[in-house]
């Protein structure tokens, strides 16, 4: 247990000593944020501010689990999607400052590179890693197997997280403050379930984004960027698949799945209504700053929801 409290306080630590530098580097590399003319004028304000931010995280939650703890087959996977999903969103945030442009790669190539490492993740989780195919059921305190349906339910789990927490990072804070709530959820599913490598590794990620909150707090210093968005969706995913829990991941990540829902919704219903909206904006986040609340009001909302969720979650693992 010990060892969890200098993972996280190492990776705290880490994340306050190469901010600064990281966040100096990138204002003199000119690695700002491009904003979008369609989202709350207010954010307009925010262009410039650094980006990439999550080259910071990925250092601070990796190093740690290097330092305190050996690489298990399981502990090397989660790396490894969360690595490649961290250079993705990096190739993705590099070009939108190369082209100076808010979209970078094209949707297409960013969502099959997506479902080739969630595959990989499928396959080795099955081959290798000798995880079951079976889900475990929130409460009820049984299982569905999934069968040959798991690989592509992997695959779904993994894309469907990375790019939920991407859209939920709108907001100073908002993200990272969510991910630490989620990731303790997590390093305690790990601790009942046996997986100390897997809950250094979720230890780590609180660490790194509670250090990177500090800078990314209102008004933000630095974005994480698709570098970080994606890389902790894939590390969230990979703590989920790795234990069985991805049905709880629904509740526990609820808030993240709410924003992606609410994109959806939008969307659908723009289409089949030829222009009608269902939110003043979407993600949800962004509705609620439309109708006047503080950007502060709306993320501190979302946490107290994410906190409640996450209590939930761990109350639907009774009797398992």
């Amino acid at each position: 247990m010990i060892n969890l409290i200098y993972t996280a306080a190492t990776a705290f630590i880490i994340t306050l000593l190469i901010g600064p530098v990281m966040i100096s580097l990138l204002r003199r590399l000119k690695f700002g944020q491009n904003i979008r003319d369609l989202g709350p004028k207010r954010h307009l304000e925010k262009s410039g501010t650094p980006t990439m931010g999550g080259v910071i995280i990925l250092i601070s939650t990796v190093v740690p689990v290097l330092l305190f703890t050996d690489i298990t087959p399981k502990l090397f996977w989660a790396l490894f999607v969360t690595l490649s999903y961290g250079c993705l969103g990096f190739l993705d945030d590099s070009i939108k400052i190369v082209a100076n442009r808010s979209l970078g790669l094209r949707a297409m190539h960013k969502l099959l590179a997506q479902i080739l490492v969630g595959g990989l993740l499928g396959y080795n989780a099955v081959y290798n890693l000798n995880i079951s195919s079976e889900l475990i059921i929130p409460y009820a305190g049984t299982v569905i197997d999934l069968g040959i349906y798991f690989i592509p339910f992997v695959i779904l789990v993994v894309v469907g997280t990375s790019n939920a927490v991407n859209l939920t990072d709108g907001l100073d804070g908002l993200a990272a403050g969510v991910t630490i709530i989620v990731s303790i959820t997590y390093t305690v599913i790990n601790l009942k379930f046996g997986n100390y490598d897997l809950a250094i590794f979720t230890t780590s990620i609180v660490g790194a984004c509670l250090g990177f909150a500090w800078f990314n707090s209102y008004p933000a210093q630095v974005f994480m960027g698709d570098t970080g968005s994606l890389a902790l969706g894939g590390a969230i995913a990979v703590a989920a698949v790795l234990t069985q829990t991805e049905l709880f991941l629904i509740i526990i990540g609820g808030v993240y799945v709410v924003e992606a829902l609410s994109v959806m919704m939008q969307v659908i219903y723009f289409k089949l209504t030829s222009g009608k909206r269902i939110f003043e904006m979407s993600p949800l986040h962004h509705h609620f700053e439309l109708k006047g609340w503080k950007e502060t009001k709306v993320v501190i909302r979302f946490w107290i929801v994410a906190a409640i969720l996450s209590l939930v979650g761990l109350l639907g693992l009774q009797g398992i």
